[in-house]
């Protein structure tokens, strides 16, 4: 076998491992087919959290948008990694302690509303939409870049996959499996980057920090400066991106649901803890990526066009595996890590959606007596029909992988984060409120696409990727606005926030 057959081969031999896997573990409630599985640990359940949240935009968009802007990049890296640390401090142990299965379940019950919780599972449905786009997206271009095949037929065949797996085995894998998919992500990103900065003559045993020497190769010799702050875009650019991904990632509802299944706060709180750190192992590992592909193209003397560059962006990882020289399985093991970060986190992502439409929606508002037959049959059909929705937006995609996951980030910065952080940490907060900062964080993530034509500013203020720097003080300032002016919650809530919530350390 030549190089690109072995290529092939290991991408393929992980395709039908997911078949398996789906088999080994077929979900057959609907309890299971959204936020079931076992717990396993604190540092099981960081690993958990962190397979949980691997991506496509975190093993190839994140490297891409770094080696087209640079400096300007790494407010992705400090974004993504700092929201954890918001969620640490502000919500892990007291979404444990309130006890509730998804993000619109807990809205409903905290605010005591169903038009609040039915606007949030609208919300969670649009935000596990728009973040599928991107991964569907990075599917498409590995298919495409391994089997030399059209994007479109890339992404075809991608969603037929992750569909099939979704109808076999229900749960995208319980946190046992979560862990082995970690492992495998890890192993399969770090190991031939280990390689390529082996064969480049950099430090290779801590590769993610021994790259410092090519990026002053890159600058003395190519007149290339990664380190240039602010050279690809401004400071408030840059600050509202990393806002926008830090509040957006403490808003995910596919990353809040995982704390309601741990059976104690502190195990809640230690899960993130192990969670940001297996994390930061891939996040120190793509800017590494970015600045070897600049070195190795820079060498080969290929100056890439701005309209070149970022058409190669979101595959720069494995255009630079293939340049570095690594033999053909250890590409296929890069890609075959990327389609399975991409691959679970569409799973994950479409579980939180069909969750939404099947227990929040069918069972909570439309038929509260449904078996779990029905609502198996709902979540499975949800899942159907948010695929094809997903397809049909990814063959022609509007951006970047990591620039339209941040789309994702700024709706849920601007929406859930406000309703979760107030209505833990103000008993004040009521259903009114609710529903209008959740309204307004709606029209602050959508005013640069719907009104920036006509009034610029509006663009400048309110970016589509990075909004929530001031779309989210603005929600909660709206939120404690309509709260003020309207009748109080029931007093039932804010004893049970004072006892419950925040009454005793666990």
């Amino acid at each position: 076998m030549n190089d690109s057959s072995w290529s092939i081969f290991v991408v393929l031999l992980v395709l039908a491992s997911f078949i398996v896997v789906g088999l080994r573990q077929k979900s057959r409630e609907s309890q299971e087919y959204g936020f079931g599985g076992r717990y396993t640990g604190r540092i099981g359940g960081g690993a958990a959290i962190a397979s949980n949240w691997m991506s496509a935009a975190s093993l190839m968009g994140l490297a891409g948008i770094i080696y087209l802007q640079g400096y300007q990049g790494l407010a992705y890296v400090i974004g993504w990694t700092g929201g954890y640390v918001l969620l640490l401090v502000l919500l892990a142990s007291q979404i444990r302690r309130f006890g509730k299965f998804t993000a619109p379940e807990f809205v409903g019950e905290r605010y005591g509303s169903q038009a609040a919780r039915a606007i949030a599972a609208a919300i969670s449905i649009a935000i596990s939409i728009i973040y599928c786009v991107a991964q569907f997206k990075g599917i498409g271009l590995i298919f495409s870049f391994m089997f030399g095949i059209e994007y479109q037929q890339g992404v075809t065949f991608g969603a037929l996959a992750v569909v099939s797996y979704l109808v076999i085995s229900g749960m995208l894998g319980v946190p046992r499996n979560q862990q082995l998919q970690y492992l495998v992500i890890s192993v399969s990103f770090i190991v031939p980057l280990m390689w390529l900065a082996r064969k480049l003559g950099y430090f290779w045993l801590l590769p993610q920090f021994g790259y410092g020497r090519a990026l002053t190769d890159l600058s003395r010799q190519f007149n290339i400066d990664f380190t240039l702050p602010f050279a690809s875009g401004s400071l408030f650019q840059w600050c509202a991106l990393c806002f926008t991904l830090m509040v957006g990632t403490a808003g995910l509802p596919h990353v809040l649901s995982r704390f309601y299944t741990v059976p104690n706060v502190r195990d809640a709180r230690w899960s993130v803890v192990w969670g940001l750190f297996f994390i930061a192992l891939i996040y120190w590992s793509a800017p590494a990526f970015s600045v070897f592909g600049r070195l190795l193209e820079a060498k080969n003397g290929l100056i890439p066009d701005p309209a070149s560059a970022r058409a190669a962006a979101d595959v720069i990882v494995l255009k630079t595996a293939l340049q570095g020289g690594l033999p053909g399985w250890l590409v296929g093991v890069l890609a075959a890590g990327a389609l399975s970060a991409a691959f679970f986190t569409v799973a994950g992502l479409l579980m939180t959606g069909a969750a939404s439409i099947s227990h929040d929606i069918y069972y909570s508002m439309v038929n509260p007596r449904a078996s779990e037959s029905a609502r198996m049959q709902v979540a499975k059909g949800g899942t159907l029909v948010l695929a094809a929705i997903v397809l049909l937006l990814a063959l022609d995609p509007p951006g970047l992988i990591a620039e339209i996951t941040a789309v994702a980030f700024a709706l849920a910065g601007n929406t859930i984060f406000p309703l979760f952080l107030l209505g833990i940490w103000w008993g004040r907060a009521n259903r009114y409120g609710a529903i209008a900062g959740m309204l307004t964080g709606i029209v602050c993530t959508a005013l640069a696409p719907l009104c920036g034509g006509v009034f610029p500013e509006l663009a400048l203020l309110f970016p589509v990727t990075s909004s929530a720097l001031l779309g989210a003080p603005l929600v909660i300032a709206v939120m404690i606005a309509v709260s003020l002016l309207t009748p109080a919650p029931p007093e039932e809530m804010g004893r049970f926030l004072e006892k419950e919530v925040h009454g005793h350390l666990d």
